[in-house]
């Protein structure tokens, strides 16, 4: 196939270009530097640089600024909607001119749809949203990219959840301290952690490709979501370190601010639903084997 790629050069986009190139397929990416993708991926610095007559399968959207780089003020607030928003809408406008348009578009969204108040219901795509800046932030780029559907185009929008995988990620961060024996659970421990390996973040994306029943919402995460304390002892374990070194909620929320309360301290017990009711089979299942694999 023929893909359109763009955020093919961020953690989980490389991994996906890496298994997508595996399978033979042709690869567009859309990049703001596009001097750094090496052939056979062919990159472009913005959609004028396409042709109307080009052909794309599959048009998967990853793009954004990172969510939990830094505080979240009114600027940054601003930048990592527009990274999403201004992407997406540019690409609808490019469906409209084209004259062969895509059989699918996979676009991002994040399980923060689902909001910051506390459950331990099962949460799945037929969930509803609240008014966080999360919440917020997801709702409307699902809704810029669901616009292709009226121009006749399937549309899947993948609320990831914590991706674990080498090099990158939500591990980056925590591994360095975890690693000194200086981790611990993060405040209360008890919030919900909706977590998936890489390689199954991939595999789905690739199992919506490859599946015509599969639109909507799709939820990206593992089978298995755990607590934080869970997880905190889980990761300890697979280092071989002690985890005796809590994260106070106050210290979270003065360090952090809105982000740390949105994407630290609160949770939702997320299941992929349509996934594996669509049949498809997890690699990591649990934590430990996705956490042995990666650290």
């Amino acid at each position: 196939m023929n893909l359109l790629i763009t955020g093919g050069t961020g953690f989980v986009g490389s991994a996906l270009c890496s298994r997508l190139l595996g399978e033979q397929h042709k690869i567009v990416v859309l990049s703001r530097n596009p001097e750094k993708i090496k052939p056979p991926i062919k990159a472009v610095a913005n959609l004028d640089q396409l042709s109307n007559d080009d052909i794309f399968d599959v048009v998967i959207n990853l793009a954004g600024e990172p969510i939990a780089n830094k505080r979240w003020n009114d600027q940054q607030k601003k930048r990592i909607f527009g990274s999403r928003i201004e992407t997406t809408e540019a690409l609808i406008e490019y469906f409209k001119k084209s004259k062969h348009k895509p059989k699918l578009l996979i676009n991002g969204s994040a399980i923060g749809y689902y909001g910051t108040a506390k459950t331990n219901d099962n949460i799945d795509e037929k969930s509803g949203c609240d008014d966080s800046f999360s919440s917020q932030l997801c709702q409307k780029w699902e809704a810029a990219a669901l616009e292709a559907e009226s121009l006749g185009i399937r549309t899947c929008l993948i609320r990831t959840g914590i991706v674990l995988g080498k090099n990158g990620g939500a591990l980056s961060k925590m591994l360095p301290p975890f690693k000194m024996g200086l981790g611990g659970r993060i405040g209360y421990g008890k919030q919900w952690m909706s977590w998936i390996h890489l390689d199954d973040l991939v595999g789905i994306i690739l199992y919506c490709i490859n599946n015509d029943n599969l639109k909507g919402a799709v939820n990206g995460t593992s089978p298995n979501p755990v607590i934080n304390e869970v997880f905190t002892k889980t990761l300890g374990t697979a280092l071989k370190r002690p985890t005796i070194f809590p994260m106070p909620e106050i210290v979270i929320k003065l360090l952090m601010g809105q982000m740390g309360e949105e994407l630290l301290l609160s949770g939702k017990r997320v299941l992929p639903r349509k996934a594996l009711d669509a049949g498809y089979i997890f690699k990591y299942k649990t934590l430990e084997d996705a956490l042995i694999n990666v650290v």
